[in-house]
């Protein structure tokens, strides 16, 4: 009885983001590597002892001698990244969001961004993403990232986009960090005819009440949240940025000023240094008023548990912000 309800648990805590019944693809991130490397020798694949939960084991079976594995030393993976860049290679590098960022910032900072190396960091459990406590929860990653000089930040919503994405930081130069999801990915914006571009933010849903401007998982959520709230005649745009730094300032300001709708920020990512910040210094910088709330993680450490109860807990779940958006507009009517 104990090992059963221990193994519930467990599952829950790291369940798959998909909804029942929702299309998904498996592994897209490995699966697209290795599809590019196929037509680019340089592209190497290196992880510190994470391969399986990263998926780059896929892109392991097929190139091997091609593959790196560096054990538990993220300092020394980002180290010896950054040395294959130099000599010519496209390192993608693999771990765990928190161990990139908390372990290795020192390393990425001086060895591969002063020196606007050619190495793609690609991060798994970002944000909320696992129940496994503040050991596992990289809800500040994209802060520390976005203090440093030279680093793109790509934060995909779906496996289409990160089909996408892959071959589009391949060609872009200089180091990216790309938080990534794994496992068992939905598939959301092959709906929308969307195609990802690095500095872009797309529109995939147009409102005239709210615009909710989103990144990542957050933009899944988004969507899930328009059409809730259009069943109540609310009708809500929402604005997927995908990369954050460099921020598509244009496409945002655009958006926010061409009507006077309630504008929300929503990523999956403490409140602090992330795309609420961006969006609002963004607006502050160009002296631009706006009914501005945001939609992100609290500054705090975050409980343990099942995933579906702390999305609600902490409200980045579509039912509690739907709810959010029908208070703030009842207040701002």
């Amino acid at each position: 009885m104990t090992m059963t309800k221990k193994k519930l648990t467990t599952s829950a805590m790291i369940a798959s983001i998909a909804e029942e019944g929702q299309e998904t693809i498996s592994a897209p991130f490995g699966h697209a590597l290795s599809e590019l490397a196929k037509t680019r020798a340089e592209i190497v694949g290196m992880t510190a002892d994470l391969s399986k939960y990263t998926d780059l084991h896929i892109f392991a079976q097929q190139y091997p001698e091609r593959f790196f594995q560096m054990g538990m030393a993220e300092q020394l993976l980002m180290g010896a990244a950054g040395g294959m860049a130099k000599s010519g290679l496209i390192p993608f590098v693999t771990t765990y969001a928190v161990f990139a960022t908390r372990r290795a910032f020192d390393f990425i900072h001086q060895v591969i961004a002063e020196e606007n190396l050619n190495v793609k960091i690609a991060v798994a459990l970002p944000g909320l993403t696992t129940g496994y406590g503040p050991s596992h929860q990289a809800t500040e990653d994209i802060a520390m990232m976005r203090g440093i000089p030279n680093m793109t930040i790509i934060d995909p919503c779906d496996a289409y986009e990160i089909e996408q994405v892959v071959p589009a930081i391949a060609d872009h130069q200089g180091p990216v960090y790309m938080r990534l999801l794994r496992g068992k990915v939905p598939v959301v914006l092959k709906d929308y005819d969307y195609k990802f571009e690095i500095g872009k933010a797309k529109l995939l849903e147009d409102g005239n009440d709210v615009l909710i401007i989103s990144t990542g998982l957050l933009t899944m959520r988004a969507i899930e949240v328009a059409k809730i709230l259009k069943k109540d005649n609310i009708n809500v745009a929402v604005l997927h940025c995908a990369t954050i730094k460099p921020l598509d300032t244009e496409t945002i300001i655009k958006q926010v000023t061409q009507s006077d709708r309630l504008i929300i920020t929503a990523e999956n990512h403490t409140i602090m240094g992330g795309l609420g910040e961006a969006v609002a210094s963004l607006l502050m910088s160009r002296n631009i008023q706006a009914n501005l709330k945001q939609i992100a993680l609290p500054d705090q450490f975050l409980h343990a548990g099942a995933l579906p109860t702390l999305h609600d807990q902490y409200g980045i779940s579509s039912s509690v912000i739907s709810t959010n958006i029908k208070k703030w507009l009842a207040e701002s009517s």
